[in-house]
């Protein structure tokens, strides 16, 4: 078993498909070259003692019983308990060490990338085979940030930073991951710097489309969210209550934006121009149907357009954090012109998944 162990897990963008994988419909994400490092050295008993500086603080408890959530969230302990509820077995303790360069609470799924890093981790550390199981990495860290404490988000996130690349998840009865090729150039995130309610904007969302799902239903047997509408379903929708109706329009709506992107990332010539038209019409649908714009991120919006980007969306659960713009000939440009908004703009690019890190040797 290795003294010490250095991996990482990258944030995402969610390209097509906001607000959809918890109600089993398509999403299209990609990893980006924002991560977060988790490095440990073995320790003589049976406790990890975590540091985390970026956010001021620090974690210690013992792996001898299960361990007892004291905040909310508490994704450090959730993982290893429902780690040990699988099986794995930790023979030592670690110190650990996190460190990120992604936005926190931002929209890029920096909570996730970080579940997903320490469960690679704790795997590991463990010896266990499914340290290299990608997929199971990421239904383990599902269930250690979602499940283990009740929360209405979904899957996304957890596939997209375990996984890397540029995916297409399929939330059907039966989860369906592909890898897709990645064609993409140069992106431009920038962080709005205002804080948002991701599990309330997600309960809201997810509330509201399932009623009025059921409503439909109610009416005409065979309505689901993955059908293509028929004339007497679009009548009943119109007829629902006003944010109901607007928020299940607008769920179909992405759904269809998602099969139009999915199909141009299969096409034999990527078309960038058009990639960037479908990203700015998955915006139009986010503001004015799901509503989870902000004037500071219209206006950083129209910034970058102005500056030359091909087309940009707001992105993750809304209400705040981040939007990028996809600038693949004039990246800095944008960036600039972002940052003259009081944003903090980063130029990415798509990165892998889930990894192991070399060591670096103390010169």
């Amino acid at each position: 078993m290795r003294e010490e162990i250095k991996v990482s897990a990258p944030g995402r963008v969610c390209l097509f498909g906001e607000h959809q994988d918890y109600f089993g419909l398509p999403i299209i994400a990609a990893a980006i070259n924002l991560r977060i490092s988790i490095s440990g050295k073995k320790r003589k008993d049976n406790t990890l003692k975590i540091d985390l500086p970026d956010i001021g603080d620090a974690e210690e408890f013992t792996l001898e019983k299960e361990a007892e959530y004291t905040q909310e969230r508490d994704y450090l302990k959730s993982a290893v308990n429902v780690l040990k509820r699988k099986g794995v077995r930790f023979p030592t303790g670690w110190d650990c060490h996190v460190r990120g360069t992604i936005p926190i609470n931002s929209g890029t799924a920096s909570s996730s990338a970080l579940v997903v890093a320490w469960i690679k981790f704790l795997l590991e550390a463990a010896g266990d085979k499914r340290a290299s199981a990608v997929d199971e990495i990421a239904e383990l860290a599902f269930l250690s940030e979602v499940a283990e404490f009740g929360e209405p988000g979904g899957k996304m996130d957890h596939f997209s930073s375990a996984l890397g690349g540029v995916v297409t998840i399929d939330f059907d009865e039966e989860l369906k991951v592909k890898k897709l090729k990645n064609s993409l150039k140069e992106f431009v995130l920038a962080d709005s710097l205002q804080k948002k309610d991701t599990t309330g904007m997600l309960g809201y969302i997810k509330s509201h489309v399932l009623e009025g799902e059921a409503s439909i239903q109610e009416k005409i047997d065979g309505f689901n969210l993955k059908s293509p509408l028929t004339q007497r379903e679009k009548d009943e929708i119109e007829k629902l209550s006003p944010d109901v109706k607007r928020l299940l329009k607008g769920t179909l709506l992405t759904r269809d934006l998602t099969a139009e992107g999915r199909a141009l990332f299969e096409s034999e010539v990527f078309d960038h121009a058009r990639f960037g038209e479908l990203l700015s019409r998955q915006h139009d649908v986010l503001r004015d149907s799901i509503r989870i714009s902000t004037p500071k991120i219209e206006q950083m919006i129209a910034v970058s357009l102005e500056a030359g980007a091909l087309g940009a969306k707001t992105n993750g659960s809304g209400g705040g954090g981040c939007m990028f713009a996809y600038a693949p000939e004039n990246a800095a440009n944008v960036a600039a012109a972002l940052e003259k908004t009081g944003a903090k703009a980063y130029v990415v690019r798509v990165d892998a998944g889930a990894r192991r890190e070399e060591i670096e040797e103390d010169t």
